[in-house]
C-alpha cells in the first residue's frame, strides 16, 4: 500500500471509531433516560461497531506498514483479514436481527411514545450518513477492501435506525401491526447480501485472484505499444489491500545489446507507472524467439494480445 493511501484508509478508521464512540455516548444517555430495552440493543450494537472499527484501525494501519524482510511484499492482506472480522460481526448481526424479526411476528406489541428515542435516532443517521459518505470517498480512491467491509457494517446501522423510526411512525400513526418484524427480516437479508460480497472480495486477495478481464486488457494496451516489443507472454496480476501488482515477460530483438534492452523495459514500465501509478510492476526479459518450458501451460501462456503482431509488421 502506498503511504497516501495508508494515510487516507487510517483517517476513514479513525472516522469509523470516533462516530461510534459519539454514538455509544448518546445512546447511552437515552437508554438511561427512557428506559428502552430496544435503546439499550441499540448501544450494544453500537459497541460491537466500535470494536469492529478499531479492528479495521489496526488492518489499515498495519497495511499501510512498509514491507519489510519478513513480508517483502508488504502488509496489504491484513485488511483483507480486517475484512473478514467484520464480515463474521455483519453476519452474526444479520442473524441476530433476523431471529428477533421472526420472534417478534408472534409476540409484537404496541409501541409507546418513543419521542425522545426517534430523536437520537435522528442524530445517528445523521452522523452515520455523513460517515458512509466519508467513507465511500476513501474506498473510490484507495479501493480498500477493511474500509469497504466497514461501509456495509455502518449501511446495517443507518438501515436499522431508519427502520426503527418507520415502524414506529406505522405502528402509531398508521396502525399497521408487525411493520417492525417486516423491516428487520428485509434489513437482515440486505445484510447477508452484503457480507457475502465483503467476504468475496477478501477471500479473492488472501487467494491472489487475478484483476478483473477489463483491468487486465487496459494493462496489456499500456504494456504493449514499445515498439521494440515482439511480444508479452506470462503476464500475472494480484491485489494486495489497495496496493496491485503485475508481473510480465517482454521479448525483444535476439541481436538487441543488454543496455538498450534495458532502456528499453524502462520505457515499458515508465509507460505503465503514468497510467497505473498504485501498481509494483515485475518485468523479465525475454529474447525474441526464446520459449519457456513451464509446468504449468496455463501459467505460462502467451497473453499477447491478437493485434499486436499486425501493429508492429511482425
Amino acid at each position: 500500500m502506498t503511504k497516501a493511501n495508508g494515510i487516507l484508509t487510517s483517517r476513514a478508521a479513525l472516522a469509523s471509531v470516533a462516530v461510534a464512540c459519539a454514538l455509544m455516548v448518546l445512546k447511552g444517555f437515552a437508554a438511561w433516560h427512557t428506559g428502552s430495552v430496544a435503546m439499550l440493543g441499540s448501544l450494544a450494537d453500537s459497541g460491537l461497531d466500535l470494536l469492529a472499527s478499531l479492528v479495521t484501525l489496526y488492518g489499515v494501519r498495519l497495511a499501510a506498514t512498509p514491507a519489510d524482510d519478513d513480508h517483502r511484499f508488504g502488509h496489504g492482506k491484513a485488511e483483507a483479514l480486517a475484512a473478514l472480522f467484520q464480515v463474521a460481526l455483519i453476519t452474526a448481526s444479520a442473524v441476530g436481527i433476523g431471529w428477533r424479526a421472526v420472534v417478534s411476528f408472534n409476540s409484537a406489541q404496541a409501541t409507546d411514545d418513543a419521542g425522545f428515542g426517534i430523536a437520537v435516532s435522528v442524530v445517528a443517521i445523521l452522523a452515520t450518513f455523513g460517515l458512509l459518505a466519508y467513507q465511500r470517498r476513501i474506498i473510490a480512491q484507495t479501493g480498500s477492501v477493511a474500509i469497504r467491509a466497514d461501509n456495509v457494517h455502518y449501511q446495517s446501522d443507518l438501515l436499522l435506525n431508519l427502520s426503527v423510526i418507520a415502524a414506529l411512525v406505522l405502528d402509531q400513526y398508521f396502525r399497521v401491526k408487525g411493520a417492525d418484524p417486516l423491516f428487520g427480516i428485509a434489513i437482515a437479508l440486505w445484510l447477508a447480501w452484503g457480507a457475502f460480497q465483503a467476504s468475496s472480495q477478501a477471500i479473492d486477495q488472501l487467494m491472489d485472484r487475478e484483476w478483473p478481464e477489463e483491468e487486465r486488457d487496459a494493462f496489456m494496451e499500456v504494456a504493449a505499444r514499445h515498439p521494440a516489443l515482439c511480444g508479452i507472454h506470462d503476464f500475472r496480476t494480484r491485489r494486495s489491500g489497495s496496493h496491485d501488482f503485475a508481473q510480465f515477460h517482454m521479448c525483444v530483438a535476439r541481436d538487441m545489446t543488454v543496455a538498450d534492452a534495458h532502456d528499453v523495459m524502462d520505457e515499458v514500465e515508465e509507460n505503465i507507472r503514468m497510467a497505473f501509478p498504485k501498481v509494483e510492476i515485475l518485468i523479465h526479459l525475454d529474447p525474441e524467439g526464446h520459449v519457456d518450458e513451464p509446468d504449468n501451460p496455463l501459467v505460462e501462456a502467451d497473453v499477447t494480445p491478437p493485434w499486436f503482431g499486425k501493429r508492429l509488421g511482425v
